[in-house]
């Protein structure tokens, strides 16, 4: 192979099987269990207001619409101990986990939660999220 072909065909190569692992995976998450990781950050001494609304409201809505949670965690990093709530969603496929997500947001009940929780003010500033597969050795398998 010459030099220059060469130069450009690995990379090619490299991107081609690259992107056809990810179109792999992401057939394999569509197809199967998905978690979904969350980070909320709270505004400014609005931390024990989420932590409420969770506890009280939001966690009961979820199971109504088939999100199971697996856990809810705080950081103990002192730059996110006092705004930020970590948790992870099992959701029975990533066709689920969206109308899951769609059902959640027009439920009536979670919008007279959400408005009562916000009476006074944003209590929630931020929202990270990400979709996960478990590894083929991981315990949730």
């Amino acid at each position: 192979m010459n030099k220059k072909i060469r130069h450009y065909a690995i990379p090619m190569l490299t991107l081609l099987i690259g992107l056809g692992a990810g179109i792999f995976i992401n057939s394999q998450a569509q197809q199967g269990t998905v978690f979904e990781l969350r980070t909320y950050t709270a505004t400014p001494g609005n931390l024990d207001n989420l932590h409420a609304r969770f506890r009280d409201h939001t966690t009961r809505i979820f199971r109504k619409h088939g999100m199971e949670v697996v856990g809810y965690w705080t950081p103990t990093s002192e730059d996110e101990r006092e705004d930020t709530l970590v948790y992870i969603l099992e959701h029975a496929s990533q066709e689920a986990a969206d109308a899951s997500w769609r059902a959640f947001i027009e439920d009536p009940e979670w919008a007279e939660v959400a408005a009562a929780s916000n009476a006074n003010g944003q209590i929630l500033g931020g929202i990270e999220r990400k979709f996960m597969v478990a590894t083929d050795y991981s315990p949730l398998q």
